[in-house]
């Protein structure tokens, strides 16, 4: 079983849900993503989507972006991001790692080989996020093929042709985009929940919530219906708020404030 089944398993037994913070790999410094992935754990993380730096993040808003720029300008790419990964396996075997990106950093490697590199690493997940589900078959089995589960994006305005695609290549978890637009917005919950319904009567899969999600309230509202919570703008948002020696402290007590949040939700839940 993968990291990634095993984690959403171990915590439907237990009712909980899953706390999956975003980070971009070397903001806000490259010696301390490492020590932030391991924070993020020790607070209450149980997955994480690392970020790969890239020039261009068309989904991402502006304090996302701002990493983005941050972390090229310190020399951080694909290999330096897998680095981190194998940094990271050396003391944790345990917790999943996604990388979330797009596909020119990828394609610029090459796919497979990227692939090769990703899964030699301990990557269990990969998103990118610009390539259509429509011409993704090949990479989800590439992918699949080497233990990496393709993760798709969902929307509001995802059809449902577009939907029963991505419902049929998935693995690992499917990521309900929250918001029209870019990250870092405003959620309707009550939205949100109605159509995550709607995507778990289609799917054994866990239903992952990203963009907008900023606090607890927001986290629990979403955790009524999602299997997963994600959490990125705001979390990057508190790793630049201080110096950046204290980041990896900011990240442990923010996962530690999400984590309570969403344990100490009702244990009815909404039915969408």
């Amino acid at each position: 079983m993968s990291r990634l089944a095993g984690t959403f398993e171990r915590l439907a037994a237990a009712g909980r849900k899953a706390l999956i913070p975003y980070v971009t790999s070397g903001h806000p410094a490259p010696a301390l993503t490492v020590p932030i992935m391991h924070a993020l754990v020790a607070g209450g993380a149980d997955a994480i989507e690392l970020g790969v730096p890239f020039s261009d993040p068309m989904a991402d808003g502006p304090v996302i972006q701002r990493a983005n720029e941050h972390a090229l300008a310190l020399g951080v790419g694909m290999r330096g991001v897998l680095g981190f990964v194998r940094e990271f396996r050396s003391r944790d075997d345990a917790t999943p790692v996604v990388l979330m990106g797009y596909a020119n950093p990828v394609e610029r490697m090459g796919v497979e080989r990227f692939l090769d590199e990703a899964a030699a690493a301990g990557v269990d997940g990969v998103i990118v996020v610009d390539y259509p589900p429509e011409e993704s078959e090949a990479f989800a089995a590439a992918a699949r093929s080497r233990g990496v589960d393709p993760i798709f994006l969902l929307a509001p305005s995802s059809h449902v042709e577009r939907t029963a695609r991505v419902l049929g290549m998935a693995s690992g978890y499917v990521y309900y985009v929250s918001l029209k637009g870019i990250t870092g917005g405003q959620i309707d919950t009550a939205d949100v929940v109605r159509r995550v319904g709607a995507i778990r009567r289609r799917t054994k899969l866990p239903v992952g919530v990203g963009f907008g999600i900023r606090d607890g309230a927001t986290a629990r509202a979403v955790a009524q219906a999602a299997d997963a919570v994600i959490i990125g703008t705001r979390t990057i948002q508190l790793l630049e708020d201080g110096p950046p020696g204290e980041a990896p402290g900011r990240a442990r007590a923010f996962m530690a404030e999400i984590r309570a949040a969403l344990d100490s939700r009702a244990p009815t839940e909404v039915t969408p």
